[in-house]
């Protein structure tokens, strides 16, 4: 929707431009044509979702083509406007790309009036509908039931959603206005799952995409100019504020430190490491606690490669699971206590599915593999309480006691 409604703005502009060329002649321009044009910029933008619904519910066209349409259909309109003004007023055709594209180094001190009043104007109102907006925005049937305005809140979620798009397009432009919509609120997803703190992050980085924005253009425009003076090269603002913003959201969707993708293969190949690692322990409490073994003798039960045991092995020395002597390994004291917890949680599990849930003895060994490595202490004392201490698993092997029975023994 913020993409269709974006380029629906454009037309406005040109349209906006236009009035003020007619009304005023040439006089007091630079005044009005920023005004006129997000007022005609506001006025396509809602003709435009006024279209889209009239679309959808009266001739039953699906929504994503019906925007796909408005959007086609008023872009199309605005460049056709555009390339007829750039014949008949040039100096304002100028003036009306600086909307297609953006550029903030022509903005002067009557557009911070305007996008400044206009973005407390949007917080405002974000502000005193918040409990609203936010029970409308996820659940409308739970809006409806507590008797909100559905309709009149759709409607402020729309109006809300056209100022923040009139007041981005002169900085960025109609073109890339869609992407400074989105990135922001992506980025900050990755931090929070509550809508309040959301909001706030995704207004911090559109104030760093934006500053970071205009400085790199200026930056980096000057040093292009200083190393090819010959060349007329520049770094556009709009661009490089989107660009900014992409990056921002491309190092939060890897690095958050909850729903990075980096920290979360991280997290899974750590989780898979500790699991190698207790079910190689497990392997050498069952076959012999005070065994020694190669590690030609572990491979065997582990299908990993033989240089990751090693590692595995080099790990399990350093935290005084395992001694080494020589090419062999041997469980140590607390190795031995280790490795016969991660057992008893497994039999605990097979015994809970065989007779609490009424599994099949010969299907819960697989489950039980999964599981022994997730179950927490608190849960270990639920299941122990639930099954009434049990000695033996379904297949009538002994389950061996907890730390606390091994302590009082």
């Amino acid at each position: 929707m913020g993409e269709a409604l974006s380029h629906a703005s454009y037309p406005g502009v040109i349209l906006g431009v236009l009035i003020s060329a007619l009304l005023l002649g040439n006089g007091d321009l630079w005044i009005w044509v920023p005004i006129m044009g997000m007022v005609g910029a506001f006025t396509t933008s809602l003709l435009a979702l006024y279209c889209i619904h009239y679309m959808e519910k009266s001739h039953r066209i699906r929504p994503d083509s019906a925007m796909c349409f408005i959007l086609s259909a008023f872009f199309g309109i605005g460049i056709t406007m555009a390339s007829r003004v750039q014949f008949t007023h040039t100096a304002l055709y100028q003036q009306s790309v600086n909307y297609l594209y953006g550029q903030a180094a022509t903005m002067t001190d009557i557009h911070i009036v305007l996008y400044g009043a206009l973005s407390v104007l949007v917080i405002t109102m974000i502000l005193l509908f918040y409990k609203e907006l936010k029970a409308f925005t996820f659940d409308r049937d739970y809006a409806k039931s507590l008797g909100l305005q559905v309709r009149m809140l759709d409607t402020i979620v729309f109006i809300l959603l056209t100022l923040a798009i009139v007041v981005g397009i002169r900085s960025v432009g109609v073109v890339l206005m869609s992407a400074m919509l989105i990135a922001p609120a992506v980025a900050a997803r990755q931090y929070t799952h509550r809508l309040i703190y959301m909001l706030l992050i995704s207004g911090l980085i559109g104030v760093l995409s934006g500053l970071f924005g205009n400085i790199l253009s200026v930056e980096l425009t000057e040093y292009l100019q200083n190393l090819y003076p010959k060349d007329r090269l520049a770094i556009p603002t709009g661009p490089m504020i989107v660009m900014v913003a992409t990056v921002i959201c491309i190092v939060s969707l890897l690095f958050a430190p909850e729903r990075g993708l980096v920290v979360r293969l991280a997290r899974i190949a750590y989780f898979r490491y500790r699991c190698l690692t207790e079910n190689v322990m497990k392997s050498m409490w069952r076959i012999g606690k005070e065994l020694w073994f190669s590690i030609d003798d572990i491979a065997r039960y582990q299908m990993v490669s033989s240089f990751y045991l090693r590692f595995i092995f080099y790990r399990l020395s350093k935290q005084g699971w395992v001694e080494k002597r020589g090419d062999k390994y041997r469980l140590t004291i607390d190795g031995i206590h280790r490795s016969a917890h991660i057992v008893r949680l497994h039999r605990l599990w097979e015994v809970y599915l065989a007779d609490y849930l009424g599994v099949g003895a010969e299907r819960v060994h697989r489950s039980a593999e999964e599981m022994e490595h997730i179950i927490t202490p608190e849960l270990e004392l639920e299941l122990t309480q639930l099954l009434k201490d049990p000695k033996v698993d379904p297949h009538r092997q002994p389950i061996p006691p907890s730390i606390v029975e091994e302590a009082e023994l």
